[in-house]
């Protein structure tokens, strides 16, 4: 049993609103448009307007509007926070520590966390037909071909096959148990069923990674609200309380001391989260992990406790990440079958969880939530949060 008195920054803020706009492979507007809608649905949520905003944060990769930018068009004058987090997924959970820092140290009230961005139509980081671009790394990884995230993480993904020795099948699984769970999410972009013959027929993107190895690229914009505890309690929602929030480093392609890559940076980060919340992995009652790849919710497993070392892919098997399993995994589809939000459609995700909102998908009596960002390969950082309900 935790100690809700303990310092620090323990269920001392809360997320008190959610929103979201469509996800879509074209929006048809700009990311400025599409972080105001998510923004203002988010408000809507929990009873607030534009004016009770004095704090914004957002995170990006060059891909989105500033929250400077985002912070005029709402109206907001005198922002007491305002920062842009350079980051892809590997900082979603970030924006949210931010913010209940910033709550909990009374420098915000209210703080809107946002990811916008039009990943399929217009922007994709790392992709080709663009200019290359101004990392350090780049120049050692475009003689070997690696120009995208997929090839980058295939050399992940191999390494974690081998050391468990496991295989396709294996991550076949997690796949196809996502998809279980988006049939049940009606904003899930991949609903229709998936079977292992059809994953393992679909077309190599970069070996080992398969068409349905890979997440989804998507229009969309995610905004979550941040405020107090108390002040949450007398909102509309039932609060979800920020219980931990952590960053740690990561592995970088081109120069990493890190002597084995199935094991990431989580595997750091982990002990210290759960310090934080006062709990342990057995505390744990769903799981939103980020899974940009498919070997990223197995190594995720394993590195936050969830499953021993190299028991992953049994653990899948086994239908204790499925809804009615032992730890429900990614329950809303996650970014292989919901869409690609980088991270923050998974804490929408936890935070309809701990609310016993979630319909169809709930997992019942829910009341603590693990969220991660993007375990820290490639970019060489990584951020988690948990989550727990106010009951």
């Amino acid at each position: 049993m935790s100690d809700r008195r303990s310092p620090g920054l323990r269920d001392r803020a809360a997320v008190a609103g959610i929103g979201w706009t469509p996800y879509s492979k074209n929006s048809g507007v700009s990311t400025l448009e599409l972080a105001l809608r998510a923004i203002s649905a988010a408000l809507t949520d929990c009873g607030l307007t534009a004016a009770d905003v004095d704090g914004l944060v957002t995170h990006g990769v060059g891909d989105s509007t500033p929250a400077a930018t985002v912070g005029a068009a709402l109206g907001v004058s005198d922002p007491h926070l305002l920062l842009d987090v350079w980051g892809g997924g590997s900082m979603s959970a970030a924006t949210i520590g931010t913010a209940a820092m910033a709550v909990a140290s009374g420098q915000a009230e209210t703080v809107v966390c946002w990811r916008a961005l039009n990943a399929r139509s217009e922007f994709r980081m790392g992709g080709t037909g663009r200019a290359a671009p101004t990392l350090v790394e780049f120049q050692y990884q475009v003689p070997y071909g690696l120009f995208t995230p997929p090839q980058q993480y295939a050399l992940v993904g191999r390494a974690y096959l081998e050391a468990a020795g496991a295989g396709a099948e294996d991550l076949g699984r997690v796949a196809i148990t996502q998809r279980v769970h988006a049939a049940l999410n009606p904003r899930a972009m991949m609903r229709e069923p998936l079977d292992m013959e059809t994953y393992l027929g679909s077309r190599w993107i970069a070996e080992p990674l398969r068409l349905f190895d890979c997440c989804l690229e998507t229009d969309a914009a995610i905004a979550v609200v941040v405020t107090s505890a108390e002040r949450a309690r007398d909102l509309p929602q039932p609060p979800v309380l920020v219980a931990a929030a952590g960053t740690g480093g990561g592995h970088s392609l081109f120069s990493d001391d890190r002597p084995d890559w199935s094991v990431s940076a989580a595997a750091d980060l982990a002990p210290r989260l759960y310090a934080k919340a006062g709990i342990g992995p057995d505390g744990i009652d769903v799981a939103e992990l980020y899974d940009a790849f498919t070997p990223l919710v197995l190594m995720q497993l394993e590195d936050y406790g969830l499953a021993p070392r190299h028991g992953a892919p049994d653990l899948v098997a086994s239908g204790a990440t499925a809804l009615g399993g032992k730890i429900p995994t990614n329950t809303h589809g996650g970014h292989l079958s919901e869409g690609y939000l980088h991270g923050l459609n998974h804490v929408a995700e936890a935070v309809i969880q701990l609310r016993g909102h979630a319909g169809e998908r709930q997992v019942p009596g829910a009341a603590t939530a693990l969220c991660t960002g993007q375990p820290g390969y490639v970019s060489g950082v990584t951020s988690a949060l948990i989550l727990r309900s106010d009951r």
